[in-house]
């Protein structure tokens, strides 16, 4: 199917019974009571969960959608959707709550599309980061609302500035061929975070997730990796040099499946600003250090984007059913992408699952892990890959396989135990070579020259 043609057919595919929703800005109790309601309409598919608490003590809710809720399902990925970061931008805030009751209510229709969604892939919805400053943007609302106001969470952080900083120790690690993935976390972390950074790491340390959005506002563009620049020289100066990850294209792929779908980002002026397909590689934009997408992709396994998605913050309420119906089908689009590269099973000889096994894909110099279960999920573009599994205590294996365009490849990895001698061998393999040393002093040196390979 020709590439233009498949956000039209996804968005005449939700255009069938498309349910009838309300428009309206929800302070923090209706946003709980919104929730709630969806997960009593499909109890079957959902649940709700909290993460933590902000600073002020509210939850942080998380819908999550599965034939399955509350189970991680082998071979089924995970995805989630993180809104309202930035407490004054809210937009992001209300369009996954209209993505809450939209996966609901076509669920119940039987739309095929979403069923199908619903059924390969395990859903979670945050609406808010941050609450607290939501309730302090609200109480302005969005015809006084300053640029700033409720943009942090009560303690004055801005949390898209308040992960642990993993670029620069990752830049540090290129340079002497170290770790490029799941680069290990500061010891003093813990009191450099805020609650709810806190509650985020700590969730996302806790599900594989594969690929995620966090949704902005302020501009109209989808931004991916990496967002911090490696030259730090100019402190006080908004740098523009593009930093790509070692998984460039596919983070651009990733990053305009959102913006062709979305009803204008993809055509590149907007908010006086523009970027070509409506992407930008976010250190290209300006480096921002701390950040969570970058944060995601350089502790987990998942791969994160940031979508800006408004030009005013906090938008009136008669402008968010056009927003709706703009975001609807780059939404669903952007969650379909989840299913695509290779993915599998690491075990052992018995064919019990092999937990943190890594898969290295040549070429790519970032790998990812296998989950608790030893399923593995390695988002990749179509193409051929030699791939690597390998684990501590077990030889590794080495295959080569072809991606394709419609969905990922299984790659199943059965791996043998690496035999260890017992320690008389070793001693006895030892006296051999003490043998040999000591037959090197005797033998004639012309003799022992002939015996050489």
């Amino acid at each position: 199917m020709a590439r233009w043609l498949r956000p039209l057919v996804g968005a005449l595919l939700l255009l069938e019974g498309a349910a009838a929703l309300s428009f309206l800005h929800h302070r923090y109790e209706e946003l709980v009571q919104a929730l709630f309601r969806v997960q009593s309409q499909c109890p079957y598919i959902t649940r709700i969960y909290s993460i933590g608490r902000s600073v002020e003590g509210r939850h942080l809710y998380v819908l999550e959608f599965s034939d399955y809720p509350g189970i991680h399902e082998p071979l089924e990925p995970e995805f989630k959707y993180v809104g309202n970061m930035h407490g004054n931008e809210v937009l992001g805030r209300e369009l996954l709550l209209q993505l809450s009751e939209f996966l609901c209510e076509e669920y119940r229709r039987g739309n095929e599309r979403i069923t199908r969604l619903i059924h390969d892939t395990r859903i979670h919805i945050m609406p808010s980061m941050n609450p607290d400053g939501y309730e302090v943007a609200a109480k302005q609302g969005p015809d006084s609302n300053g640029y700033l106001t409720g943009r942090n969470n009560a303690n004055g952080v801005d949390l898209n500035r308040n992960f642990p900083d993993l670029n620069t120790l990752m830049y540090y690690s290129r340079e002497i061929s170290g770790p490029n993935h799941h680069i290990p976390l500061p010891d003093n972390w813990k009191s450099q975070v805020e609650p709810e950074t806190l509650a985020v790491i700590q969730w996302i340390s806790s599900y594989n997730f594969v690929l995620s959005a966090n949704l902005h506002g302020g501009a109209v563009v989808a931004n991916y990796p990496y967002d911090k620049s490696q030259d730090q020289r100019f402190r006080n100066h908004r740098r523009t040099v593009n930093t790509p990850t070692p998984d460039d294209k596919l983070f651009q792929k990733l990053a305009k499946t959102y913006s062709y779908a979305h009803s204008w980002m993809h055509r590149g002026w907007n908010c006086g600003d523009y970027f070509a397909d409506g992407i930008t590689n976010g250190a290209s934009w300006y480096s921002l250090s701390k950040g969570m997408q970058d944060f995601n992709y350089l502790y987990t396994n998942c791969f994160e984007i940031t979508l800006e998605l408004s030009c005013n913050k906090f938008p009136p309420e008669e402008d968010l059913e056009r927003q709706w119906m703009a975001n609807r089908e780059a939404l669903v689009a952007f969650i379909e992408e989840v299913h695509q590269g290779i993915k599998g099973m690491v075990s052992d000889e018995n064919n019990n699952g092999i937990a943190g096994a890594v898969i290295s894909v040549q070429g790519i110099s970032h790998d990812v892990t296998s989950g608790d279960m030893g399923d593995y999920f390695r988002l990749l573009l179509p193409g051929t890959y030699t791939v690597t599994a390998s684990a501590e205590g077990y030889q590794p294996l080495t295959v080569t396989t072809t991606v394709g365009p419609a969905a990922p490849s299984l790659v199943h990895f059965q791996l043998k135990q690496e035999v260890v001698r017992k320690p008389a061998e070793r001693k006895a393999s030892g006296t051999r070579m003490n043998n040999k040393a000591l037959q090197k002093k005797v033998v004639p040196r012309a003799t022992r020259r002939g015996t050489q390979r």
